[in-house]
């Protein structure tokens, strides 16, 4: 039985010396059509087309040989080695890299990339990835067939990106195309592609400015500003149950994470939409007051955070957006709040001034089939000049949350 497998990445360049020599040896090559072409491979060879690499993994497992893998780019970033490297197939892996197709990319782009995100798309994933790139100024998303670069496009409707689509990278059909988001899903576009998605506020910096200290989304160092629930002083414009006590419980109840899409409803000052971007969550704050839409652009831009302002009242503007993944309610009352649990968020969090009105609000979410928890929050600001009180806040915090939440796609396997 084999117990050792060596994964040859190939990015279409001449393969080196240790993969001739593993190839030349191979008595059992797995891989896609185009890998299994190669000249290389030994013509007695048994051939596995790898489509399902679990199927793959247990046929080479029982092989009595040596097994060889190809694989696109580098095998071990969203490819074939966390499968092959599972307890169950008792595999010894040995890896040969290649340029990633995510790095080739961005050579082709002629782009820095250590300061990306990247993600990988397909049809259960798709939402997660056009959130990323929703939040993120540059995203490099791992397409597949039915999660393109026309579906991802499709998905950001409103939201301006550039799209770089790279085709076939490695092979004698590689094309670069570079279009506006809007014009993406005018095209047709041949798999395997990687999508390096450009835009929104500080996109420049991200492809002019200095580099970092860590990949992917830079936390800041220095802080510009520390800490989440800034105190009024250094919020914008403070409305009715903005006081950073409250903003903090909800914050911490909506739990915002990447690959979410966070409604703010009645957004007021901005200050909780554009402080769950920061924790690279997508975020639409909808307001009807265009006093509040301009603060929450503000909010945004402060803050160095995407966010998509929606002039318009609620319920009826929430018609035509994308499904939240959970929801902040910052007025409307009952008729809002139903709404919004028709549209079956994990998490709906909001505030009441009065118990007659938690207890409405409470109930409309009840009948929503959510599980509601409510708690009575006070505040008091000091003065510590003389440690008077400066202002006192009460108001009721009320959480609906689905019994059963919808659950995140499992980690599978990508193209490398």
């Amino acid at each position: 039985m084999a117990d050792r497998v060596t994964v040859i990445g190939w990015d279409g360049s001449p393969l080196t010396h240790a993969a001739r020599s593993a190839l030349s040896a191979a008595t059992l090559v797995a891989g896609a059509a185009h890998h299994l072409a190669l000249p290389e491979v030994p013509p007695r060879a048994e051939r596995v087309r790898l489509g399902s690499v679990g199927l793959a993994a247990r046929r080479i497992a029982q092989h009595r040989g040596s097994a060889v893998v190809l694989a696109d780019g580098d095998p071990g970033l969203f490819g074939v080695v966390r499968t092959l490297r599972a307890p169950e197939y008792g595999l010894e892996v040995e890896v040969v890299p290649a340029v990633s197709s995510v790095a080739t990319a961005f050579a082709r782009a002629g782009m820095p990339w250590d300061d990306a995100q990247i993600v990988v798309a397909h049809r259960r994933t798709l939402r997660l990835a056009v959130n990323v790139c929703r939040a993120h100024t540059k995203v490099a998303v791992l397409t597949s067939p039915g999660a393109g670069p026309a579906e991802l496009a499709l998905l950001l409707d409103g939201i301006h990106r550039t799209f770089v689509i790279c085709e076939e990278l490695g092979t004698a059909r590689e094309q670069v195309t570079v279009l506006t988001s809007d014009k993406v899903a005018d095209h047709m576009w041949r798999d395997p592609n990687v999508v390096i998605v450009i835009g929104g506020t500080g996109g420049a910096a991200s492809l002019t400015g200095t580099g970092g200290w860590i990949a992917g989304r830079d936390p800041g160092y220095p802080p510009a500003e520390r800490g989440w629930a800034l105190p009024p002083a250094d919020a914008p414009a403070r409305g009715e149950g903005e006081f950073a006590g409250l903003r903090a419980a909800q914050l911490a109840r909506l739990g915002p994470r990447t690959g979410d899409l966070v409604w703010d409803i009645g957004c007021g000052s901005g200050a909780l939409a554009a402080e769950a971007g920061r924790f690279g969550a997508a975020v639409i704050a909808v307001d009807n007051d265009p006093d509040a839409c301009r603060r929450s652009e503000a909010a945004a831009r402060r803050l160095g955070v995407q966010l998509q302002v929606v002039h318009g009242r609620a319920p009826h503007v929430l018609e035509r957006l994308p499904e939240p993944d959970v929801v902040r309610i910052g007025g409307g009352g009952v008729p809002v709040v139903t709404a919004v649990a028709d549209r079956r968020p994990q998490r709906i969090v909001t505030h009441a001034s009065t118990r007659d009105e938690a207890e409405a609000i409470g109930a409309a979410l009840a009948a929503g089939g959510y599980t509601v928890e409510c708690a009575l929050l006070q505040s008091v600001e000091m003065d510590t000049s003389d440690w008077s009180e400066r202002e006192r806040s009460v108001v009721f915090l009320l959480c609906g949350r689905q019994p059963d939440p919808r659950p995140r796609p499992p980690a599978t396997d990508g193209p490398g």
